[in-house]
């Protein structure tokens, strides 16, 4: 496979393009949830920092469902290239009865891997505002005005771990459809 032109069989676009939407849905509904309890962390995360980024979706609502809609809509992002990616290591190639049980696996493989990257993540954010001088964060919490400096170091860890998690998880699914197409084609289902 050529990596700047990659080539497939056109048939295999529509299941692909099918593989990579249901990987948005899933990411974007996790990404909602996850920005809930992010939220009841560091509000100041998402009015502060996020808010400004993602403008363009603020439409005047509480500001609980805006934090949901940007953790939508970036994960949404993050799970749209993933299932590509997924369905370009080999998930097309399986025949669809058994694609649907891999493809829940390889997600699973993922939310798992960034759930507990995630939480990993926000236990270190949570050590180092107990145990650490915080003053590395200063020009964070003079330009943004912070009131809540510790709740916003927590929550940056968080989401940086989440999404590390994200991409390790993304490798480990790789690694499990390629296995999967391996083991395909030795043993046909």
């Amino acid at each position: 496979m050529n990596l700047l032109f990659p080539r497939f069989p056109v048939g295999q676009l529509p299941a692909m393009i099918r593989i990579a939407l249901v990987g948005a849905a899933v990411a974007g509904t996790y990404g909602a949830l996850h920005d809930q309890i992010s939220y009841a962390i560091s509000p100041e995360y998402f009015t502060k920092l996020k808010a400004p980024q993602f403008w363009y979706a603020d439409f005047g609502w509480p500001e609980r469902v805006f934090a949901a809609e940007v953790g939508f809509i970036a994960c949404a992002a993050v799970g749209l290239c993933a299932g590509w990616f997924l369905a370009r290591a080999g998930l097309t190639a399986i025949p669809t009865p058994a694609r649907r049980k891999h493809l829940a696996i390889a997600f699973g493989i993922m939310l798992l891997t960034t759930m507990l990257s995630g939480l990993t993540g926000g236990l270190i954010g949570w050590a180092v505002t107990r145990q650490s001088d915080l003053s590395s964060w200063s020009e964070f919490q003079r330009l943004l005005e912070l009131n809540d400096l510790p709740g916003f170091v927590i929550v940056a860890y968080l989401h940086a771990a989440g999404y590390i998690g994200a991409l390790v998880g993304l490798l480990l699914a790789i690694w499990y459809i390629r296995y999967r197409c391996t083991a395909a084609t030795r043993n046909p289902i």
